[in-house]
């Protein structure tokens, strides 16, 4: 059964919008994990824009389930990693000026950056994932640099207008995961995903979680933090 990994990122962005108390994403967790949420995500970003210090720290002390720290490659951002010690980091390319990840990570260009925290990631006892392209090149570089999983970025096929463009995104990624899969890594996938469009990704081989977040949280707001989560789950369940 795949697994469901939910980003609760846009609860703090909601919190950070008036610099207030609530609503507080440690709440929510706690709330998605008795839901069924099988991970929680979050990224902490070098400008604190929604996650901050004090919410990866309670998180860290509160969460039951798997704890996911997306974070892009900031020797700041490793030392609190290392410190606070979350069952899994993904590592994700991060822009100030974005309003969300806009892409993969280049594995490739970043290489020995990239390895070297690593390296310290599996000196904590923290397990590495690549957010990456769905393309066989970073495949091959996340190995190399020492990751166990690889998430593929899904936002290209959740942006597709076409059936032509959309099964061409299928295709590919139906490729890239059977390919990980020969090089011995891990696949999860996350990025744009649905109540809508999920399926179809359910059904690629070998993916073992996906992380969702901006669909969750929506629909939260009409149904509730708990039901959201486990109609997503409900979904999931079937593949």
């Amino acid at each position: 059964m795949i697994k469901l990994g939910v980003n609760i990122d846009h609860i703090a962005t909601l919190r950070q919008a008036r610099k207030t108390y609530e609503p507080d994403p440690v709440w929510g967790a706690a709330i998605a994990e008795l839901a069924g949420a099988d991970c929680i995500t979050v990224h902490l970003r070098e400008d604190r824009r929604h996650i901050q210090d004090r919410d990866v720290l309670l998180l860290r002390q509160t969460v039951q389930a798997k704890l996911n720290l997306e974070m892009g490659n900031s020797p700041e951002i490793v030392g609190i990693a290392c410190d606070i010690k979350p069952d899994q980091v993904t590592l994700v390319p991060e822009k100030r000026e974005e309003v969300t990840t806009e892409g993969g990570l280049d594995v490739i260009k970043h290489f020995d950056l990239l390895k070297e925290s690593i390296s310290k990631f599996n000196d904590a006892g923290i397990k590495a994932s690549m957010f990456i392209d769905p393309e066989n090149d970073q495949v091959e570089a996340s190995k190399k640099v020492g990751a166990e999983f690889v998430e593929f970025h899904t936002g290209t096929y959740a942006n597709a207008l076409t059936e032509k463009d959309i099964k061409l995104e299928l295709d590919k990624l139906t490729k890239v995961c059977e390919f990980a899969r020969q090089t011995g890594m891990r696949v999860n996938a996350g990025h744009g995903l649905t109540y809508k469009n999920v399926q179809a990704i359910c059904e690629l081989p070998y993916i073992e979680e996906l992380n969702i977040g901006h669909s969750i949280i929506s629909r939260s707001v009409f149904v509730g933090l708990s039901q959201a989560v486990t109609e997503m789950k409900q979904i999931l369940e079937k593949y």
